[in-house]
């Protein structure tokens, strides 16, 4: 039977407002308009057959998912989840010197330097390998057909780049947004991409 995984990137948090730099090392909390794109994404999907919820380690994941969690899908933590972490530039703004390092990160990273961790940080194959533990252990459930994944913005790239078999420098080909909807249907042997970066559900309900 075909699995349907539904991968989300959780709300929009005061650190994302302003540029501040988050990764796995803030466990930051949602804004109003984080929760208000939580509840839009409720609205529209809170019906769905899911049979499963997972969520990374970090609050602003468990939150964006709070309706589900409180109307009883079963949910489970997989810090596999969690977003790259930044090291050194955690909590920092994103001022010139920092755009400058980011730019050149993301550079060299698209030039196929993935082995290059961030200062104090990760490195994408470090994160990728994370990700591909979180992907096994969700396809071994044999018995959860439509899941539901909320993880971060760069996890979620290094994500669909290993779900897709892209090679992790192309993983900025796959954009996102805050609790925007990516939707991949896995035949038993390969992943098949329904939805991207899918926005609709927050039209006219979050300003």
């Amino acid at each position: 039977m075909i699995k349907k995984i539904y991968l989300t990137r959780h709300g929009e948090t005061d650190y994302n407002k302003q540029g501040i730099v988050q990764g796995s090392g803030i466990d930051s909390d949602l804004n109003g308009k984080g929760r208000a794109q939580a509840a839009a994404f409720y609205e529209t999907y809170g019906s769905w057959p899911f049979d499963k919820l997972y969520v990374s380690g970090l609050k602003r994941t468990h939150q964006s998912m709070e309706g589900f969690i409180n109307d009883g899908l079963p949910y489970e933590v997989l810090t596999d989840l969690n977003e790259i972490s930044w090291g050194s530039r955690e909590g920092l703004p994103v001022d010139q010197e920092g755009t400058a390092y980011y730019l050149q990160m993301i550079e060299r990273w698209q030039k196929g330097e993935t082995n290059l961790a961030i200062d104090g940080g990760e490195s994408p194959d470090q994160v990728a390998a994370r990700m591909r533990n979180a992907l096994s252990y969700i396809l071994d459930r044999t018995d959860e057909h439509h899941v539901l994944i909320c993880m971060h913005g760069r996890a979620m790239r290094v994500m669909l780049a290993v779900m897709l078999n892209y090679p992790l420098k192309c993983m900025d080909l796959f954009e996102h947004s805050n609790l925007c909807l990516y939707q991949l249907a896995y035949t038993g042997t390969s992943f098949q991409l329904e939805k991207y970066n899918d926005t609709n559900h927050l039209k006219g309900r979050v300003g």
